[in-house]
């Protein structure tokens, strides 16, 4: 049976850099945050948003994810309820996928929030990826065009590197490509024997 191979962690931490690498060794890997924001689009999951949130949250007929995510992130109850709408709709495409990808030995789930969605418990196995967190803001200033408080502010809404860390089966401790790589084949060997 395929393994579910959880990848994690904070904002900024290089989880995409690992997860691509995966991918260009040929290993399916599902990544949860993109496949909720096109989940996000469609028909149900907009009408059970505007239902929720109202339509003041649409721009021409698609949701304004920005004005959402205003709303949200400095408000624990209505991002609990978005996250009501949004973690199951992903879970169940999820589901699907893997069925489609059930003749590898193991796949990986990459999510920011696996332990804080609960995705956690379907994994076999979990990775989280770590970095200091001074380089993590740097990261997501240059990527995100965004601010310092903003960024604090979303990390405030995930786990903590030590959180996360007590609850996963391996740590990449991303400083540089080249050493994140030799950490991420290194842990690759050992689930080849999960």
């Amino acid at each position: 049976m395929t393994k579910v191979i959880g990848l994690t962690g904070g904002i900024g931490s290089g989880k995409t850099l690992v997860a691509n690498y995966m991918k260009s060794l040929g290993i399916p890997v599902y990544i949860a945050d993109d496949e909720a924001k096109s989940l996000m689009q469609t028909d149900d999951i907009i009408k059970a948003v505007t239902n929720e949130f109202g339509n003041t949250i649409l721009k021409n007929g698609k949701l304004n994810r920005e004005m959402l995510a205003q709303i949200v992130f400095n408000n624990p109850e209505k991002l609990q309820k978005l996250n009501a709408i949004v973690h199951p709709a992903v879970k169940k495409h999820f589901d699907t996928w893997l069925q489609n990808h059930n003749t590898y030995p193991f796949i990986v789930k990459e999510a920011a929030i696996l332990f804080e969605s609960g995705s956690y418990k379907y994994c076999d196995a979990i990775i989280t990826v770590t970095a200091p967190l001074e380089i993590r803001i740097q990261r997501v200033l240059e990527r995100d065009h965004t601010n310092r408080e903003s960024i604090l502010q979303r990390m405030s809404n995930q786990w903590t590197d030590e959180q996360r860390i007590a609850k996963s089966n391996y740590v990449i401790h991303n400083l540089s490509v080249k050493e994140t790589k030799k950490q991420t084949d290194r842990i690759l060997k050992l689930l080849e024997n999960l």
